[in-house]
């Protein structure tokens, strides 16, 4: 099988990089159009059999403990629309979007391929892509409010995206470095974060390489 591992920073997947040089490995950079434009551009030279999306995430949720390291069964690009005193309309919800459109579904963009890691015992959760990180608790509460969303990321959408549209198996794996909102980065736990990613991700490929 032959595997893309796609990560927006080096930093990230660093350890793994070390145990496994043989990978093929796109840093595609911060952001969603970064991620967008450069995955894209590898996915039409090279045929693959499955994209990994490797990172770090935040978390809306105090049931997800800081470093631990989940699986994205949906994703969506929570802040296209717009904001007017202080009230946010996603753009599915005003109508500029059809959220039945493909690749989304109602809104979401899921991944299909989850039959291919039925073996994997991380949790399955419901994430959110944005463009700005903050500790807004205004903007915490809307994406709250709009999507019930477990993480969020600034680039899971893009992978999800990109594949659906190609048809190319796939999945989004994050570990917890912080709660979302918290800006203070001696409450975040991203040594451990970066450790657990880069132990699941090991085992993660070794479960599709086997």
């Amino acid at each position: 099988m032959q595997i893309l591992l796609v990560a927006a920073t080096a930093f990230e997947i660093e350890l793994f990089i070390n145990i496994y040089p043989k990978v093929d490995i796109l840093i595609t950079g911060v952001g969603v159009p970064s991620t967008l434009y450069h995955l894209q551009k590898r996915l039409h030279q090279v045929d693959y059999d499955f994209v990994i999306q490797a990172g770090i995430a935040g978390s809306f949720s105090n049931d997800i403990h800081l470093g631990k390291t989940v699986l994205v069964k949906q994703d969506t690009f929570a802040d296209l629309g717009a904001e007017e005193k202080r009230i946010f309309t996603h753009c599915f919800t005003s109508g500029l979007i059809n959220a039945h459109e493909f690749p989304f579904a109602d809104g979401w963009l899921i991944n299909t391929s989850e039959g291919l890691l039925k073996n994997a015992e991380l949790k399955w959760v419901k994430a959110v892509t944005i463009n700005k990180v903050s500790d807004s608790f205004l903007q915490k509460l809307q994406l709250s409010d709009a999507f019930h969303p477990q993480i969020e990321s600034m680039e899971g959408a893009a992978l999800h995206y990109v594949c659906l549209q190609e048809e190319i198996p796939f999945v989004q794996i994050r570990s917890i470095s912080n709660y979302v909102g918290e800006r203070d980065k001696a409450k975040w736990k991203m040594k451990e974060a970066i450790e657990n990613l880069n132990a699941e991700l090991t085992a993660l490929i070794n479960q599709l390489t086997n």
